[in-house]
């Protein structure tokens, strides 16, 4: 594989966002050298040092953050009382704007992965001149209809995990929108039906990578697999709190106003979510992005193809 060779920070911090909340955040490579923010996917995943590794240490100064309720930052999503009302997507995109200034950034390259994408490219399109590049991978776009597959549409392809699924849930609830209804019940005051409905969620999200259930060693943590569980389906639950859009989401629809932002799209053939085209409908209403496909690989940015294609990204990149 083509990644660069491991570095850690030079420099790192908590970083007061309001509302009772700390993210940590983290800078590595070259102080001096072009910005970049990496924002990992979930979400609720929190930030991974291999993510580093996309980026030239000498010619990019590389931003990591954990945001808001997990990894290192605090509250974590994973304590009962820590408020996910002031866990959403408006507050993750202010808390990267202070973070920018905190860093005294003017713009920087947004690399994001799976939800990281969806985030960057609302980001973007909020706030356009803080951005100078996208780097997406494990594309995402946060709409309605992408939930909808990865949550019971798959339940077609893995039958057997997907009967286990519903089966976690109570009757009544089996037939509306299922991130909601786990969320309800990763929300009960009773903390072994909270524990039975992140387990019963990480075990679906397992099957459908796919790999066997509970063999993602990250699943096996209970402060991460309750963290992960809560925030991916409170997201989920709400439309990812994006607001109203048309049927395709306010992502997609708002594609136009990236056209002064250069971007690479890295997508594994293999990834279930090129079943709904959405990456394909979001290059060609991108003018200016660029659309990797990456044959026999899959939702991973550690896949490869993909790797190759990442960081060759970021190499034309910290040319501009």
């Amino acid at each position: 594989m083509a990644l660069y060779s491991e570095t850690e920070p030079y420099d790192h911090g908590m970083l007061d966002v309001g509302d009772g909340n700390h993210i940590y955040w983290e800078t590595c490579g070259n102080p001096h050298g072009k910005p970049a923010l990496v924002l990992h996917g979930g979400p609720g995943s929190g930030a991974s040092p291999f993510a580093r590794r996309y980026f030239d240490p000498a010619a990019y100064r590389i931003v990591l953050l954990d945001q808001r309720g997990c990894g290192r930052s605090t509250p974590h999503a994973s304590a009962y009382d820590t408020d996910m009302s002031v866990n959403t997507t408006a507050h993750l995109i202010a808390d990267l704007e202070l973070l920018r200034r905190h860093l005294g950034i003017g713009r920087w390259l947004v690399w994001g992965v799976s939800w990281g994408s969806v985030l960057g490219l609302r980001y973007a399109q909020t706030h356009p001149g803080a951005v100078s590049e996208l780097v997406l991978t494990g594309i995402a776009t946060g709409s309605d209809a992408e939930v909808a597959l990865l949550t019971r549409g798959l339940g077609k392809v893995f039958p057997e995990a997907f009967e286990r699924f519903l089966a976690a849930l109570h009757e009544g609830e089996r037939d509306g929108n299922l991130a909601s209804a786990y969320h309800r019940l990763i929300e009960s005051p009773d903390p072994e039906v909270r524990e039975r409905a992140a387990r019963a969620w990480t075990d679906w999200e397992t099957a459908i990578v796919p790999a066997p259930p509970r063999s993602v060693a990250r699943y096996e943590d209970p402060v991460f697999r309750m963290g992960f569980a809560r925030t991916v389906t409170h997201y989920w639950g709400n439309g990812h709190f994006l607001g109203e859009g048309d049927d395709e989401g306010v992502v997609l629809r708002d594609a136009p106003l990236l056209k002064d932002i250069p971007g690479t799209l890295v997508q594994g053939s293999l990834d279930f979510g090129n079943l709904l085209g959405i990456v394909w409908r979001l290059h060609h209403a991108w003018p200016g992005s660029e659309l990797v496909l990456v044959d026999e690989a899959g939702h991973d940015a550690g896949a490869p193809g993909v790797v190759e294609a990442l960081v060759a990204a970021t190499d034309k990149y910290a040319r501009r």
